[in-house]
């Protein structure tokens, strides 16, 4: 049976797929093909929605990381995750609010509100990720 802590690794795996699928997405809407649009933004959201899913068990069932980087590290590693923590509170209003505009054919309002939500949850896909290489990768935390 597979350990809570390989979890990481899904939550990693899925933010990553959300990043290509949110850049996809971006690309067929600056080419003009909505239909590819909204079918890459709608599996961004899929898999968004599957990563919270798979986040909030385990963090029901691992509490929070320590990160075992010290020195200069500490301040750039800790700065970069609270920017994300309020990058993903942000984007959760966000992102239904942005569908619901396009799903409704209030196409002049999605676009509007898609500037704010498409970077902000770009940054956040990529910062998690960021944040699981520092984390788990380059600095875990080894107990003494």
């Amino acid at each position: 049976m597979p350990d809570v802590q390989d979890l990481t690794h899904v939550i990693a795996a899925l933010n990553g797929a959300s990043v290509v699928c949110l850049g996809v997405g971006y690309r067929f809407i600056r080419m003009g093909d909505r239909r590819r649009h909204r079918w890459a933004m709608i599996s961004a959201l899929v898999i968004s929605a599957l990563f919270l899913v798979v986040y909030v068990i385990y963090k029901a069932n691992s509490g929070f990381a320590r990160f075992g980087g010290e020195g200069l590290i500490r301040p750039v590693y800790f700065t970069l995750l609270g920017a994300h923590i309020l990058g993903a509170i942000s984007i959760v209003p966000l992102v239904p609010a942005t569908l619901y505009r396009a799903l409704k054919g209030r196409f002049a309002e999605h676009r509007r509100l898609a500037r704010w939500t498409w970077p902000l949850w770009m940054y956040v896909g990529v910062s998690g990720v960021v944040v699981y290489v520092m984390a788990v990768h380059l600095y875990p935390h080894v107990p003494v």
